[in-house]
């Protein structure tokens, strides 16, 4: 049998298009390829933002800034001095943003003015800090990426 260029032609073209249409079932197919969304419940997420917003913009109204550092036992967050633990309220969240099974948050709890985040909670790898805490009515948020 003889093949003249456009028959090369269209069984060159065909077995692109299979061997891309291969690639895409397997990503779309396979677990070890599973992305989900950032966050569950975007749209809420996203109505809520200003209010970020607004707590981001409050932590910058403190005379000192939050210091933060790794530690032998784990991660140490300083707080400002002018914050008086006993009147905060407020949360941890460690968000990890290749596995949402890690994602852990827990009460934010001061031992005098640090907090310390420990090294068995945190897997190698990175994380998403989202420290958000009220203090005599107004509402904080503290945020920061660390690799573990």
């Amino acid at each position: 049998m003889k093949i003249n260029w456009g028959t090369g032609i269209v069984i060159g073209i065909a077995a692109f298009i299979c061997f891309i249409m291969f690639f895409v079932i397997k990503m779309s197919t396979d677990d070890t390829y599973s992305y989900d969304l950032v966050v569950e419940e975007y749209y809420k997420k996203e109505l809520a933002f200003q209010q970020e917003i607004d707590a981001e913009e409050n932590l910058k109204l403190l005379t000192e800034k939050i210091k933060e550092e790794r530690t032998n036992e784990g991660w140490l967050f300083t707080f400002p001095k002018e914050i008086n633990p006993e009147k905060v309220s407020g949360t941890v969240f460690l968000y990890r943003p290749s596995n949402k099974q890690l994602d852990f948050q827990f009460p934010l709890k001061f031992s005098g003015s640090n907090l310390l985040i420990p090294n068995k909670r945190l897997v190698d790898g990175r994380w998403n800090i989202n420290i958000a805490w009220d203090y005599e009515g107004k509402k904080y948020l503290f945020k920061k990426e660390i690799l573990h």
